[in-house]
């Protein structure tokens, strides 16, 4: 998922998320890859292979680039791309950025004639367990194989983050996407905004109650989300589920397995979370918010906690006061019963870069990408956008922003109860139509009751497991 003004944030998206109302229904997605074997197949003659170019690319070869502008925007892009023509003066780059990653790049998937290197995020993503499943994606290993940018005496994949390569793997050993930012999901909120009402980030669900019960008698709510894109819903309530019954209840939501979203654990999150619209603690008119909208509303302290990912101290950069101190926080816990401790939270790779099959210039995208993955081009993304990169480290020698430093201190707690949801990954139309805007969002707007969500749920994840067209994929 990336972010959006994202997400796919993503991704997710992963990251990431949020330039339209939903993604693109995935038979589209399918029309869209399925014909992609049309191209020419006239790729560029590999270049000479050596210490400074170990992908042989080719050096005179021009690079097409497509990048999701978003929660991360695409500067950070560009500067990694006037490196890549340091390097390769005799290159030339064309730069491309969109919202509309689907609708712009389909025609180019059906004639056989897609860039070299894109930044699938969004919410009009295309959906990456259809490209893999068509074979649309260039295997990244020989990226992962190839001398990191920095220190030749180490492969890039031995310097990314733990699950980074795992992520982009589906099922078997190719590598298919590279996900380059490193988000943090939770919930948000100003230690400002809380130290007003003498509280601190609850820990426990009793205590989120409170917390929200004290707001609200100053007048101001407990929560807000993005309510026309509640498939950011799951960046909280996801890892809530987890704390509660494990982290095999995620694995077997992810793997579609019957009544999985029957499992007393989701049952409970749901009933939690429907308590805060009972209770009165969501904004009002919070159905009816955008991202950006849900966000600016937290900025100004109309709300104190709101479901994200790490790419929002960039996006919302514009309308966050000096003095806000944001930062994110794990799940708060159910009861002593709970199966992980506090802390568990869910974070993963997000902005996921592709390089897809029919390419011109392979070796020139996967190139891009390994010096996006050097320590200079990522401190310029960790400065720029307040986000880790896939890069383990690189944050030596920087100061970081109040929301960045708190994601690095969530990611210390947490330790290994880090929890990684593969769904939004596997079956994005599920994950953000169904789930999120057909069954969450009416939940949380109280059109729904958490049976009758759940209930709703397991239907589409049943008919999706169902629907033969659709590509399954299980953890290993």
């Amino acid at each position: 998922m990336g972010p959006t003004s994202e997400f796919s944030r993503r991704d997710l998206i992963k990251r990431a998320v949020a330039a339209g109302l939903v993604a693109v229904p995935a038979m589209s997605v399918l029309s869209a890859c399925a014909s992609g074997d049309s191209g020419d197949g006239k790729q560029v003659d590999k270049g000479q292979k050596s210490a400074k170019n170990p992908l042989a690319v080719n050096e005179s070869a021009p690079l097409d680039v497509v990048i999701f502008d978003g929660g991360f925007g695409q500067q950070y892009a560009k500067d990694a791309e006037a490196e890549f023509t340091k390097a390769f003066p005799k290159a030339t780059v064309k730069h491309s950025a969109t919202q509309k990653i689907q609708s712009t790049l389909q025609p180019r998937f059906n004639g056989g004639t897609p860039p070299d290197l894109i930044d699938n995020s969004g919410a009009e993503q295309m959906d990456m367990g259809t490209l893999v499943g068509k074979k649309q994606l260039t295997d990244l290993n020989a990226l992962l194989d190839a001398p990191s940018f920095d220190d030749p005496g180490k492969k890039v994949r031995d310097t990314l983050r733990p699950g980074v390569v795992e992520m982009g793997q589906f099922d078997g050993e190719e590598t298919w996407i590279l996900y380059y930012a490193y988000t943090v999901y939770g919930v948000w909120y100003s230690r400002t905004n809380l130290e007003k009402l003498g509280a601190q980030y609850p820990e426990t669900w009793d205590d989120m109650l409170k917390v929200c019960e004290a707001a609200k008698k100053k007048g101001i709510a407990g929560w807000t989300y993005a309510g026309k894109y509640p498939y950011y819903l799951p960046f909280s309530l996801y890892p809530f589920i987890a704390k509660i019954g494990g982290v095999e209840v995620l694995k077997k939501i992810d793997n579609l397995e019957p009544n999985a979203w029957k499992d007393p654990a989701v049952k409970a999150a749901f009933e939690a979370y429907y308590e805060l619209y009972k209770k009165g603690y969501i904004l009002q008119g919070t159905p009816g918010l955008t991202h950006i909208e849900s966000q600016t509303a937290w900025n100004e302290g109309k709300a104190l906690f709101i479901p994200n990912g790490s790419w929002v101290e960039n996006e919302s950069k514009q309308t966050t006061p000096k003095d806000f101190r944001m930062a994110v926080g794990a799940p708060s816990g159910l009861d002593k019963s709970d199966k992980m401790p506090f802390g568990t939270l869910w974070a993963s790779g997000g902005e996921p870069f592709i390089v897809p099959k029919n390419a011109k210039n392979p070796q020139g995208g996967m190139e891009l990408l390994r010096t996006m993955l050097g320590k200079k081009s990522s401190q310029n993304f960790i400065k720029s956008v307040s986000s880790l990169t896939s890069l383990n480290g690189g944050t030596e020698g920087l100061v970081l922003p109040s929301g960045l430093a708190s994601s690095q201190e969530a990611l210390a707690k947490a330790g290994k109860n880090v929890v990684n949801p593969r769904i939004q990954d596997w079956y994005v139309a599920l994950q953000k139509e169904k789930i999120g805007v057909g069954a969450l969002g009416e939940m949380m707007a109280g059109r729904l009751t958490p049976d009758e969500a759940i209930s709703k749920i397991q239907k589409y994840a049943d008919d999706t497991a169902k629907d033969d067209s659709v590509k399954k994929y299980k953890h290993k």
